[in-house]
């Protein structure tokens, strides 16, 4: 990846977007991952990083809270635990506890429900397991509070209950003695103290040496001393050295502990990285919510495709003080490369061009981007930009000169995958040359190929970008009845720069306006204008056969979708008339019943020439009968054998080429075949047999149009208000399902405007579906962003 200038980071304030995301982690280590973010060109990369944050963003969205908490970093931990027969202080132990704990709420978080919920979240410990003994060996030692536990071995429970009788001796000695030398007026007021951490009685001075013991310390005054009675100094001791058999068995409990975690070291480490991980996109996650952030189409091709979008900290910015942002779009059609952005000074040509290189270089580093989601992202392999006072007194380089070295390097290493930011583009020099060297340096940028996004006041870059395939004007819109800026970006017609007009409206002299267009001509004044009336045309013309293509693209996938259709449906009428015959066959073996009782009333009447009549009559129904539903399999049959060419194989249906029924291979022998045909089975040379589908079971199940039926019940139109996020998804797939078995080609999705995750959820549900070949919002009257309609191929 190639970034020029080495400030371009900041240039476009990438950095500010670092510290936003920087504020938004839970431990140090995240921080520092998150300072060292830089733009990818790998697309599966970056489709997965934004990925990831998405799911986090529905996990907030949802409330179902993917735990993370406030971590450490226990990396110098780590690395002294891996030294053999170091000891680790409790505190430092308790930390790695705690992080441990945090990786293994992770890991419990994904249960199978939440696996299919955060696919790509999960992907990151899918190969993964957690290591309970590291948790339960240090969990056996600490308690919750980071304390040695008492239970932690068999001599510290010892030494404990030992220490707690020997405190009760105490307790109750020492108050023995207080009483007695209380009676006896030896005593301050303030009776005990703890000296040299042991207990001692407050005695003044006067009476220290009625008192049998020892004298541990003094006050300043000097007026009391503390004494240690005889009575309590064996106990004293006592406890003394249980204390001291505590904290070599402490020393110990934790030396074994080290020892026991030391393997674990690696796994550890690498449970901080997934930590660590998880933060940062949590991070993405709450930088995107602010920004109401969404994830837009990315393509693995250079472009420009932003649609609805915006400068995130002029958002940002603009959010704390309750102002409207003006959203962009930036969409360049067929070979267009280039961008040349005019119009007025404070107008937001700047902001703009800065918005497009900032959102670019945050989708590339897998930041979701406020935006529509229907934007098409492209991936850039390198960014150059020149803007602001490029001076370098270093270099001994004016700002010109030092902006002309700029655009010698983006002309020596640009090419199709780099995206160029030049702002004001010529200026610093004499108009009429910095004009003329910015032309020849637009036109090399174009022969690269580069994708570029320019600003100028110069009217001969218009010209040159209106006269030049691949190159597009773009203006800044500007109210010309308050003469202020719209901050609305118009792709299509250049900008003007409103001059006179913004110094008629500040109140300057008329007489030196009027100098001021006398000196530049008609013909200056008027070349604007015409570049504005020739590309309005120029574009109208590309919307018209934009349009005309669109429509030939429908009308191609109706008659696609007639044509099919139409086959289905003249398979499906011969289906319903052999339907009608069979029922008329079946009707006639019943009419055969009354006519045989009839031939039987004819010969008791002796009337042979009327029985032979009807009897003929009846054969000769059946038989055309028979005659056409024989026509009408074969044309089902034969018809749609002919569509499957290759070999018979066992459990194939298949009939006889003379006619007959349909039967199933059983078994193949070189050239012969036996077949099944209901109760009988026949052998048959293998190029005698057709192959066909499998029958039809008429008698039993009759004949259905299933997809004429579907067709003509099936809804275009599905309401999704009021369903939780889940429901609606898995109602959303069986509707496109039983729409694309129907082959209707225009769906209606209500899902209402709310906070837009309906929405969301809804729109990249779609993009799953290879047969959907567009969706969109419809107008306002006809449900705008509360509803999509969609087009299927």
């Amino acid at each position: 990846m190639e970034l020029l200038p080495k400030d371009i980071l900041e240039k476009l304030e990438f950095d500010k977007i670092l510290q936003l995301i920087e504020t938004e982690c839970l431990g140090e280590p995240a921080k520092k991952e998150v300072m060292k973010i830089q733009p990818r060109t790998e697309v599966f990369i970056i489709d997965r990083l934004l990925k990831e944050v998405k799911e986090y963003v529905h996990s907030f969205e949802n409330g179902q809270g993917i735990p993370l908490v406030n971590y450490v970093d226990v990396s110098e931990e780590l690395k002294l635990l891996e030294i053999e027969g170091m000891i680790l202080p409790i505190d430092q132990i308790v930390s790695i506890k705690n992080q441990l704990f945090a990786i293994w709420n992770l890991f419990r978080f994904f249960t199978p429900e939440n696996q299919q919920i955060f696919p790509t979240l999960f992907d990151i410990i899918r190969n993964d397991t957690f290591n309970e003994k590291v948790v339960f060996g240090i969990e056996k030692i600490i308690d919750e509070d980071g304390n040695i536990k008492r239970t932690a071995s068999p001599d510290l429970m010892k030494i404990h209950k030992a220490m707690i009788s020997k405190r009760r001796e105490l307790d109750k000695q020492f108050v023995d003695t207080i009483q007695d030398y209380r009676k006896k007026g030896w005593l301050s007021d303030s009776i005990e103290s703890f000296r040299n951490g042991r207990r001692v009685l407050s005695v003044p001075a006067e009476h220290k040496r009625k008192i049998k013991g020892i004298i541990h310390d003094e006050s300043a005054t000097g007026k009391t001393a503390f004494v240690e009675p005889d009575a309590i100094i064996e106990i004293n001791n006592d406890i003394f050295n249980l204390e001291n058999e505590e904290r070599r068995e402490v020393h110990r409990i934790l030396k074994e502990l080290c020892a026991n975690l030391r393997p674990y070291v690696p796994i550890m480490k690498k449970y901080q990285k997934l930590l660590v991980r998880y933060d940062v996109i949590r991070a993405k996650a709450k930088l995107a919510l602010s920004l109401e952030a969404d994830m837009p189409r990315v393509k693995d091709v250079p472009q420009f495709g932003f649609r609805k979008s915006y400068h995130p900290l002029l958002l940002l910015k603009n959010k704390s003080e309750n102002k409207k942002t003006i959203p962009f779009d930036l969409v360049l059609h067929g070979k267009n490369r280039i961008l040349v952005l005019s119009g007025p000074n404070a107008g937001g040509k700047s902001i703009s061009m800065k918005a497009a290189g900032l959102l670019q270089m945050m989708l590339q580093s897998g930041m979701l981007v406020p935006g529509d989601p229907e934007s098409e992202y492209g991936i850039f392999h390198s960014f150059f930009a020149d803007i602001g006072d490029q001076q370098s007194l270093e270099d001994d380089l004016s700002t010109y000169s030092s902006r002309l070295k700029n655009m010698k390097t983006f002309m020596n290493l640009s090419n199709e995958k780099s995206f160029v930011l030049i702002d004001e583009f010529g200026s610093g020099t004499d108009p009429q040359i910095g004009g003329a060297i910015a032309e020849s340096i637009l036109k090399e940028l174009h022969s690269k190929k580069a994708f570029s996004f320019i600003t100028t006041h110069y009217s001969n870059l218009k010209v040159f970008a209106f006269k030049t395939k691949g190159i597009v004007n773009g203006a800044m819109r500007f109210d010309k009845d308050t003469l202020s800026p719209t901050y609305e970006l118009q792709i299509g017609s250049p900008g003007s720069s409103y001059a006179f007009e913004i110094a008629k409206k500040i109140g300057l002299n008329k007489n030196v306006i009027k100098y001021a267009k006398n000196k530049i001509g008609k013909n200056e004044r008027a070349v604007d204008q015409l570049l504005i009336d020739l590309q309005k045309e120029k574009q109208e013309l590309e919307e018209k056969l934009s349009i005309a293509e669109s429509k030939q693209k429908n009308l191609d996938i109706l008659i696609r979708n007639y044509e099919r259709m139409a086959g289905e449906l003249d398979v499906n009428r011969k289906k319903l008339k052999l339907d009608a015959k069979e029922f008329e066959m079946q009707r006639s073996a019943q009419d055969n019943k009354i006519l045989e009782n009839l031939v039987r009333e004819i010969k008791e009447e002796k009337n042979l020439e009327k029985a032979k009549k009807l009897a003929l009559e009846a054969r000769e129904k059946r038989k055309s009968n028979a005659s056409e539903v024989h026509g009408l399999k074969e044309s089902i049959y034969h018809n749609e054998s002919r569509k499957q060419k290759r070999e018979i194989v066992v459990g194939d249906f298949v009939k006889l080429k003379s006619g007959g029924s349909t039967g199933k291979v059983l078994r193949i022998d070189k050239k012969k075949v036996i077949v099944e045909m209901g109760l009988l089975k026949i052998t048959a040379h293998l190029r005698d047999l057709d192959l066909v589908n499998e029958p039809l079971d008429i008698k039993k199940k009759g004949i259905k149009s299933n997809l004429i039926e579907k067709a003509a019940n099936f809804v275009s139109k599905i309401d999704l208000r009021g369903m939780r996020w889940d429901e609606a998804m898995i109602t959303l797939e069986k509707y496109i399902d039983n729409a694309m078995v129907s082959n209707v080609s225009k769906l209606e999705i209500i899902h209402g405007k709310g906070d837009g995750i309906l929405r969301r959820a809804v729109h990249q549900k779609l993009k799953e579906y290879p047969a959907i070949t567009d969706y969109f919002h419809p107008e306002a009257k006809q449900g705008g962003d509360g509803t999509t309609w969609v087009n299927m191929d």
